[in-house]
């Protein structure tokens, strides 16, 4: 993985020392809340309804063990024993004193990590597949180039106020395990002719007006890839609405000027500026490439393993997959216990992953965007014992990409943006649905506490909307949407319901699934094939 340079370490050290005097003129009182408010979101701090939240960026989910120790760490001395890990692969802290937050930026760039950018209208944490550099599927490692573009968006001097913040996602497979398409810009890595590039896709996003990306450019070369996408940045930076927040993302340019008159802007700036030294020099990338060369595999692992533990062998089907090296699998920590809080970690169960990172991981972990963390370089041989771990250590829920593998924001419990509460409301359906997850299958179900979709309901098989109903919370229903390769955006089914009643809903909906599904159907399968009404019969009558 990436290792800082004095540069880079350079940069962290000064903004902490900048914050830090920002602080000291905040409490006393030197400075307004509102001259504070721009300069704390730049260090990824929020007020939030009880406490500042701090968000800390996790670059496109790589950490190694020492990181991970500092966030347990961080959890057990600043807050209140853990951690939540996000849907953009980050970790936010929700109960931090203001006095604080130097301190914490100051420990956190000791293992060059920090909370730049996880804020503001500007390029924030870069994502990518949580299984880069193990995918069998993959045409190359696609960190460097996220490692590439978090350098040259890094205090960008165009780029830093935008008029929206900026999401990227970058992918080298044709499955699509980071949500490319559903990002500002969606950068997906391919060889033509021998030669690698990259199909670039510019207008997704969620929140109250859900856009798919379109397909800008059919394959740029990547000796340009950096300098097209400074393309895509100027014409939105220029064109992007600032009046309005609610129409200020580039999908709302893309949605009025249309993509065609967008391809052309962008070809014609690319021409522009093309030859101006914006691309870096081939010794820069193969430097950062060099950080992600593939660990010391045993070649001679062994492939066979031990399945006669039947609740290891639930889990091994589950939430282990394939890996590209003979020998070796990859491993996701679900950290969606039955009735817990989807993306919650405490402090001990972070030392714990971290540990098991070091001694079986060639000390790497992988935040997902789904809330979870992999372990991305496990012997096979090794598994039985990493298993043992996490269950005694209530991190071995076998529920990968089943009903309750949920992804939910933290909703109305913290944050002030939100209409209704997440957290009870995943729960619930945890504990409805248990023991029914397999029986299911595939089933990715998404909960947002308001239209920001922090959730990603729009991406759920099923999602979830909580809004304000005249003072009470009220929880619209969606199907069929993906966040995958298959991208599509749910649909909702009718009038909202209280927290109970949704509950309630979605068995309505499965039974009916399991009623005309086929043999082989995932849900959205079926919900694709047979259409919303039958789904709606079942739950309205």
């Amino acid at each position: 993985m990436y290792q800082y340079d004095e540069y880079d370490q350079s940069i962290v050290d000064a903004r902490v020392e900048e914050f830090r005097d920002q602080v000291e003129r905040r409490l006393s009182g030197a400075m307004t809340e509102d001259q504070f408010k721009p300069l704390r979101l730049m260090n990824g701090l929020y007020l939030q309804l009880h406490a500042y939240m701090l968000r800390i960026a996790v670059p496109y989910g790589t950490l190694d063990a020492r990181q991970m120790r500092m966030l347990g760490h961080i959890a057990r001395k600043y807050d209140r024993g853990y951690g939540h890990f996000t849907t953009r692969q980050n970790i936010q802290f929700n109960w931090i004193k203001l006095a604080d937050a130097p301190d914490i930026l100051a420990e956190l760039a000791t293992v060059q990590m920090h909370a730049i950018q996880t804020s503001g209208n500007c390029i924030r944490n870069i994502s990518s597949d949580q299984f880069a550099g193990a995918a069998a599927d993959e045409v190359t490692d696609p960190r460097p180039w996220a490692e590439l573009i978090r350098q040259w968006s890094t205090f960008h001097p165009e780029f830093t106020y935008l008029p929206r913040k900026f999401k990227i996602a970058v992918i080298a497979a044709d499955e699509d395990r980071a949500a490319m398409r559903l990002h500002d810009i969606g950068i997906q890595l391919l060889e033509r002719d021998d030669q690698l590039g990259a199909k670039i896709f510019v207008g997704g996003g969620m929140g109250r007006t859900p856009m798919i990306a379109h397909e800008v450019k059919d394959f740029i070369t990547a000796d340009h890839l950096m300098s097209y996408l400074e393309a895509c940045l100027r014409v939105y930076n220029r064109y992007g609405r600032r009046d309005n927040i609610y129409k200020a993302r580039i999908k709302i340019l893309l949605h009025e000027i249309g993509p065609d008159e967008y391809r052309r802007q962008v070809e014609e700036e690319f021409a522009q500026i093309r030859d101006l030294g914006i691309d870096p020099p081939v010794a820069e990338l193969e430097r950062i490439s060099a950080m992600f060369a593939a660990p010391a595999f045993a070649a001679d692992a062994p492939e066979t393993l031990d399945r006669s533990d039947p609740d290891f062998a639930v889990w091994l089907d589950q939430n282990v997959s394939a890996h590209k090296q003979p020998g070796h699998a990859v491993v996701t920590i679900s950290l969606k216990p039955i009735g817990g809080i989807p993306g919650d970690a405490s402090a001990d169960q972070i030392d714990l992953m971290a540990d098991l990172a070091e001694r079986y991981s060639f000390d790497e972990l992988r935040v997902t965007h789904a809330q979870n963390i992999v372990l991305p370089h496990v012997r096979k041989a090794d598994l039985y014992a990493i298993w043992q771990q996490l269950r005694d250590a209530g991190l071995a829920e076998a529920n990968l990409d089943l009903i309750s593998d949920i992804i939910a924001c933290p909703g109305l419990d913290y944050c002030s943006l939100a209409n209704a509460r997440s957290i009870p409301l995943a729960q619930k359906i945890g504990v409805r649905f248990s023991g029914r997850e397999r029986e299911l299958g595939e089933l990715k179900l998404k909960i947002s506490g308001c239209i920001n979709a922090c959730g990603h309901h729009h991406a759920g098989h099923i999602g979830i909307l909580g809004v304000d109903k005249k003072g009470t919370e009220n929880y619209q229903l969606l199907l069929g949407g993906s966040g995958a390769e298959d991208v599509s955006l749910g649909k909702i089914t009718g009038p909202g319901f209280d927290e109970d009643g949704v509950v309630d809903a979605i068995e309505r909906v499965t039974d009916r699934y399991i009623a005309v599904r086929e043999e082989g159907e995932r849900f959205l399968d079926t919900y694709r094939r047979v259409g919303m009404q039958p789904f709606k019969e079942a739950i309205y009558g």
